[in-house]
C-alpha cells in the first residue's frame, strides 16, 4: 500500500477513535444533547486535558497558577477542582456569568473578579508543544547545513530535511521574494517563522488525542498578536514614501485640507489590514472545528430517533466527518499560506520607493 495512503487512513482512525469517545463520554449522562454548548466546550479552552480511546478514559491535570487579592500567588493541579466542581483556596471555576470556564475568586464586596491567571491551560500547553517543535525542526536544519557545508563535496539533502528544504524556498521564492520585493531578505526570517508557526499549529489541532487538539489558532488572543507583529513590522520598516502616501497621498487637495479625508482613511487602513489577518484566521479555523464537532453531533442527536435512522445518520456522520477533516488538512495549509502572503504583500507595500519622473531620470 502506498505509504501516503497509509499516514491517510492512519490519521482518520486516530480522528475516530479520538473524538467519537469523546463526545460519547460528554452525552452519556444526559438524554437531551445540546450541541451548541458540547461545541463551544470543546474549542473553548480548558484547564485540563482528556484521553478517551479504545477504552481509556483519564484526565490530565495541568498547572494552576494564579495570584488573587486575597490569598496572594498559588500553584497548584487542576485535578484539585475536581472537574469544575469544587473550589480551592478561594478559586473555582465559573459556571455561569461573563467568566464561564475561567478560574475566579470572590471579592470583599462578594463579587466574582478575575485573579492574574498564568495557569498552563491545554492552548498554552499546545502553543509551547508547537513552538518547541519548531524550534526542534529549524535548529536540525542549520546543523544539518552547518555540517555538510563544510565538506569539499556538499551532500543534497533527502527525507526529511530534503522535504524541509523544498518546503522552505516554496514559501520564500513564491511567496514571500516576489511580495516583498528586493528587500525580502530582511523579513524573510520572521514570514517564514509565522507561515510555520501557523501550519503546525493548524495541523496539531486536527489531532483530536491529548496533547494534541488544542484550538490555538483558532483562539483569536494568538490570531491578534500575529496580527499585531505584522502591523508593527509593516509600520515600524515603512519607507518615508510609505508614510508620505499616508499623511500627504497624491490625491487633490481638498481631498487632503482642511478636512483630511484621504489620510483619515489611510490611518484606518493601517488598522484594518491587521484586523482582516487576524479575523481571517481565526475565523476559518473555529468554523473548520465547529463543522467537524457538529457532524460528530449527528451520531448522538439522533439516538432517540431509532435504530434505523442513528444507524443511518452513524454512517453519513463519519463519511462527512473523515472528508471534512481531510479538507481541514489542505485549509491548514492555506490559512499560512494566505496569513504569510497577505502580511507579505503589506510588508511589500510599506517598501514603496520614492517616485522619480521622467525628466528627472534623464
Amino acid at each position: 500500500m502506498n505509504s501516503r495512503l497509509k499516514y491517510i487512513l492512519a490519521f482518520i482512525c486516530i480522528f475516530v477513535l479520538g473524538v467519537a469517545p469523546t463526545f460519547a463520554s460528554s452525552t452519556e449522562s444526559s438524554e437531551d444533547v445540546n450541541v451548541k454548548e458540547l461545541i463551544l466546550d470543546h474549542v473553548a479552552d480548558a484547564y485540563e486535558g482528556h484521553i478517551n480511546i479504545l477504552g481509556l478514559n483519564a484526565t490530565i491535570p495541568l498547572p494552576i497558577i494564579v495570584k488573587g487579592e486575597n490569598s496572594g500567588w498559588q500553584i497548584f493541579m487542576s485535578s484539585n477542582f475536581h472537574h469544575g466542581t469544587a473550589e480551592h483556596n478561594g478559586f473555582y471555576i465559573a459556571s455561569s456569568g461573563d467568566y464561564r470556564g475561567k478560574i475566579v475568586e470572590k471579592n470583599q464586596a462578594g463579587e466574582e473578579v478575575r485573579p492574574w491567571d498564568f495557569s498552563i491551560t491545554k492552548n498554552t500547553l499546545g502553543l509551547l508543544l508547537s513552538s518547541v517543535l519548531l524550534i526542534v525542526i529549524i535548529l536540525s536544519m542549520a546543523s544539518w547545513y552547518k555540517k555538510h557545508s563544510k565538506e569539499d563535496d556538499p551532500k543534497v539533502p533527502k527525507g526529511f530535511f530534503g522535504f524541509m528544504e523544498l518546503f522552505i524556498m516554496n514559501v520564500n521564492d513564491d511567496i514571500i521574494k516576489p511580495c516583498v520585493g528586493k528587500n525580502y531578505k530582511k523579513f524573510a526570517p520572521y514570514l517564514l517563522t509565522a507561515f510555520f508557526f501557523i501550519f503546525i499549529n493548524n495541523i496539531m489541532g486536527l489531532i483530536p488525542i491529548f496533547p494534541f487538539g488544542a484550538n490555538v489558532t483558532g483562539n483569536i488572543a494568538v490570531t491578534l498578536v500575529l496580527a499585531l507583529f505584522t502591523m508593527v513590522i509593516v509600520n515600524v520598516f515603512g519607507t518615508k514614501e510609505y508614510w508620505k502616501e499616508i499623511f500627504w497621498p497624491e490625491v487633490p487637495t481638498w481631498l487632503k485640507v482642511p478636512i483630511p479625508i484621504m489620510p483619515a482613511i489611510e490611518v484606518v487602513g493601517i488598522l484594518t489590514k491587521p484586523f482582516a489577518l487576524m479575523i481571517r484566521l481565526f475565523a476559518n479555523i473555529l468554523a473548520g472545528h465547529s463543522i467537524v464537532l457538529g457532524l460528530v453531533c449527528l451520531i448522538f442527536v439522533t439516538v432517540q430517533l431509532g435504530t434505523a435512522i442513528n444507524t443511518s445518520m452513524t454512517i453519513v456522520s463519519v463519511v462527512l466527518t473523515i472528508f471534512i477533516d481531510l479538507v481541514e488538512i489542505l485549509v491548514a495549509y492555506i490559512q499560512a499560506y494566505v496569513f504569510t502572503m497577505l502580511s507579505a504583500v503589506f510588508i511589500g507595500l510599506a517598501q514603496v520607493e520614492p517616485h522619480h519622473s521622467h525628466a528627472e531620470k534623464h
